[in-house]
């Protein structure tokens, strides 16, 4: 009994105020404040954005309003606000009408204008930017554009000569044929050597015979394949005269106008994916299928009429690199799209913590905004600097494959490899962190970032599983390097110049004025570049001295590859980032780029275990980048908000949290 008198003593002091009779007052009622009114901006907006987006900006924002107009794009109102977002709760079915609806609607917009069949870079970067804008949309609808018109019409465009051009080009920009990619098989990915189809020829009737000889050869994950594409580019071995020579690509129909599949061949569906499900990926298997002789894509090689194998690239591995060197667009635009995906969920985590408060630090005090913890912005703010660095190697990136000639096809494929992994690498990391950082809200759909991670997830695996991907860049590092020595010249090419200089001293002190420079930053990454690589060399090397073959030895180097193609790809990224920050003159903008710059290179330096693991710093020297970073994070806080609304992406393409989430969940919005 004096233990129950004892806690309703205490109960009655909680619910009491101290020598008083009142009950204690309840807090008001929480209010949207906008931190438009609160927030600075130090510098200019469009300029940032035209640093960001790069180019064609009228187009991209033209596109931005021609899809809020119409109610394809699933218009709904909360709040006072107008979002466009796909209706996921959509079956797998009506998502992909909707996708076949919704390109209809652009069609006629003539948005596709030219995409195949106007030249120059300015013609390409104007496709590129409308891309771009459908992906900020709905990840399958770019992804269905582009399997139509990078894919399927790259294919005959690169692939392909005048006769394919003038048959298959214009059809495709309108739509008269609907195209898909048929690569990838169900026991072969990556490796597009092994791939199992195979295609002979029938000189008596001047056909092309391809088949699927077992069932680890079913074209798999084929997008549009499923439900509406017409025709198909088919890569398969050809078998001439009983001599393989090799992949080749070739042009057949799978359907006729009226959507039933052609004879010989069958269809399956692969099925719900845990995101992209407006995009009809399906499996095909060829049952000697005939296909005319001219249905070969004959830019790099082509048979006679009466069976001869022709071809001016007499070297296999030659003629194999020269089928693959136009395949570099899926990842110039996959690294692209990665970006703007990053954007959103950071756009829409900052805006959120900028109205969020949680917590007082003082007796009666008001909440403190998220972002005011310094906890909140070192989650959030490196990851913003990252993306900042992210967008100048994308358009980097675009803008050497718009310009690309046949010298620069090495330099494209192994740059578009490096940034294809990092930065989708990067966009998945940062949506994730941005889902945490909303808390609960994180979880719904129509708030994006949660949902966008599934959405997303395939770009770490299709045009090149990324961790083959660094192992790729190692390899073409390695080669460089061996190719140096055997000539006995410098290094020239892929960025490794530096490597003919001194080897660079990293100073045994490191001050934050030392920490910010351009300098040290990228004396930094390159001491870790060219250490590896010669690590990488020796470890081949003395694998290949044990008497392992040099594939056996660079497969047990593994560890090395993936550190070195990262570093290649951070020291490359940074470059780019260095060379946008010196297009612009003194000023607010410049200062600010700066500060991201340093976050992003000294985040790079505190996260790679490798600046400690070979001792590229020192304990002390790695303390002291740890808290530069938190001085950066601090110091770009009060920017956090202008930075994300430099990106450029109206307000309908975010979801609502990023605005007045007290409106958008009032009853009322229920009704």
């Amino acid at each position: 009994m004096d233990r129950a008198i004892h806690r309703t003593i205490i109960i009655k002091n909680h619910l009491l105020q101290p020598n008083s009779d009142q009950i204690l007052t309840t807090n008001a009622c929480l209010s949207y404040s906008p931190p438009e009114l609160n927030e600075v901006y130090d510098f200019d907006l469009k300029e940032m954005r035209k640093l960001l987006d790069g180019h064609n900006l009228q187009e991209r924002d033209w596109l931005f309003n021609l899809m809020v107009q119409s109610k394809l794009f699933n218009p709904r109102k909360r709040g006072e606000k107008v979002y466009v977002a796909p209706d996921y709760n959509q079956t797998m079915e009506q998502q992909r009408e909707m996708t076949m609806k919704r390109i209809s609607y652009l069609l006629e917009r003539n948005v596709f204008e030219g995409w195949l069949t106007a030249k120059g870079a300015e013609a390409e970067l104007r496709k590129l930017a409308l891309l771009e804008v459908t992906g900020i949309f709905d990840h399958s609808l770019a992804i269905k554009i582009g399997v139509h018109f990078f894919l399927w019409g790259g294919a005959i465009q690169f692939f392909g000569t005048q006769r394919h051009h003038e048959k298959w080009l214009r059809d495709t920009e309108n739509y008269v044929v609907l195209g898909c990619f048929a690569m990838t098989e169900l026991g072969h990915g990556s490796n597009v050597r092994g791939i199992e189809t195979v295609t002979t020829y029938d000189a008596n009737t001047g056909e092309f015979i391809i088949n699927t000889p077992c069932e680890s050869a079913q074209k798999y994950w084929i997008g549009g394949a499923a439900n509406h594409a017409t025709h198909t580019i088919v890569f398969s071995q050809l078998e001439i005269n009983g001599k393989n020579q090799g992949v080749h690509a070739f042009i057949c129909q799978i359907r006729d106008a009226a959507g039933n599949i052609c004879p010989n061949i069958r269809i399956a569906d692969c099925g719900h994916k845990i995101g992209l499900n407006g995009v009809d990926n399906g499996r095909i298997w060829f049952d000697n299928v005939r296909i005319p002789r001219e249905n070969l894509l004959n830019s790099v090689a082509d048979v006679s009429p009466d069976g001869q194998y022709l071809s001016s690239i007499k070297d296999p591995d030659q003629r194999f690199a020269a089928f693959m060197a136009p395949l570099t667009s899926g990842r110039v635009i996959i690294a692209g799209s990665s970006v703007y995906k990053a954007k959103i969920g950071l756009a829409i985590a900052i805006r959120y913590s900028l109205s969020r408060r949680a917590f007082s630090i003082t007796p009666n005090g008001p909440e403190v905004l998220l972002l005011d913890y310094p906890s909140h912005q070192r989650r959030l703010l490196p990851l913003l600097a990252k993306t900042y660095a992210a967008s100048c190697a994308a358009n980097y990136l675009k803008m050497m494959y718009v310009n690309r000639t046949p010298q620069s096809n090495k330099t494209i494929h192994v740059v578009s490899s490096a940034f294809k992994a990092i930065l989708t690498w990067h966009n998945m990391r940062t949506l994730q962190e941005c889902r945490e950082a909303c808390g609960g809200q994180g979880l719904k759909t129509e708030n994006h970032v949660g949902h966008l991670k599934g959405e997303f997830d395939v770009q770490l695996t299709f045009e090149g599983d990324n961790n083959v991907l660094m192992q790729q860049v190692s390899k073409a590092l390695l080669a460089e390097y061996l190719a140096a020595q055997k000539r006995n010249r410098p290094l020239q090419g892929l960025g490794l110049e530096h490597m003919n200089k001194p080897c660079p001293v990293i100073p045994s002190q490191l001050t934050s004025s030392i920490l910010r420079t351009t300098q040290f930053q990228m004396d930094a990454f390159c001491l870790r570049e060219r250490d590896l690589l010669s690590r990488f060399v020796m470890k081949v090397s003395q694998h290949q001295a044990e008497g392992q073959s040099k594939d056996y030895a660079l497969m047990l180097s593994y560890q090395l590859a993936e550190d070195l193609g990262r570093a290649f790809s951070d020291r490359a990224m940074l470059q780019t980032f260095i060379d946008t920050e010196a297009t612009i003159s003194s000023g607010s903008l410049k200062n600010v780029l700066g500060l991201l710059r340093s976050l992003y290179a000294l985040t790079c330096l505190e996260e790679d275990a490798a600046f400690l693991r070979y001792g590229y710093l020192s304990t002390d020297n790695a303390s002291a980048v740890r808290n530069e970073v938190q001085k950066l994070c601090s110091e770009i806080r009060p920017h956090a908000l202008a930075l994300v609304s430099s990106f450029g992406i109206p307000d309908a393409f975010l979801g609502p949290i990023a605005f007045d989430w007290i409106d958008a969940n009032t009853w009322s919005s229920v009704q």
